[in-house]
């Protein structure tokens, strides 16, 4: 039997399989079971739950209500970089009319909503009060390689500086399309 992950939603499922999982969540066979999705990839699996996942789509939390128990904090600052990173590039080609139509404006959206949305999750791990995030907050070799390079891109001002401005980003990038 795999090794049964657990998710708070299938877009967090599918982001967990894009980071260890070398041929990514493109592979990935997903089923309907009694207690919820399995996204199934290898050897390894993720249950999502069908309460979370509708709890997710109701509350309109990308990655889920609560903590996550797939991605450690360092995990989702890498992956709001990444997602802000696509953004910025979309966002550029779409205001140069490189990339138009409505496909593309909803990727740029959509990428900027996504890293706002994960560095959220990350400033979730920080206990109450705290600027730094505790060593034990970082189970995976991603996470603690950043965590031992760039600390100074963990701290709870710098993610709360991020958070601004991914949110800032994409109102200005929608605000573009009324013009």
């Amino acid at each position: 039997m795999p090794e049964r992950g657990l998710a708070r939603s299938l877009v967090e499922a599918y982001v967990h399989f894009d980071l260890v999982q070398p041929q990514g969540s493109a592979a990935a066979e997903l089923t309907h079971e009694p207690d919820g999705l399995v996204l199934r990839l290898g050897g390894a699996e993720v249950l999502v739950p069908y309460e979370a996942e509708e709890a997710a789509r109701e509350e309109g939390l990308t990655f889920g209500a609560g903590l996550s128990e797939l991605l450690d904090p360092g995990q989702w600052t890498l992956v709001a970089a990444t997602y802000a990173g696509r953004a910025l590039e979309g966002g550029l080609m779409y205001a140069a009319g490189v990339a138009s139509g409505e496909d593309a404006y909803q990727r740029v959206t959509t990428n900027w909503r996504f890293a706002a949305d994960a560095v959220a999750e990350a400033l979730k791990f920080f206990p109450e009060g705290a600027a730094e995030l505790p060593a034990e907050a970082f189970w995976s070799e991603e996470g603690r390689t950043l965590r031992a390079s760039e600390p100074a891109r963990l701290t709870r001002e710098k993610l709360e500086r991020d958070l601004i401005f991914y949110r800032r980003s994409l109102t200005d990038f929608q605000r573009l399309r009324t013009r």
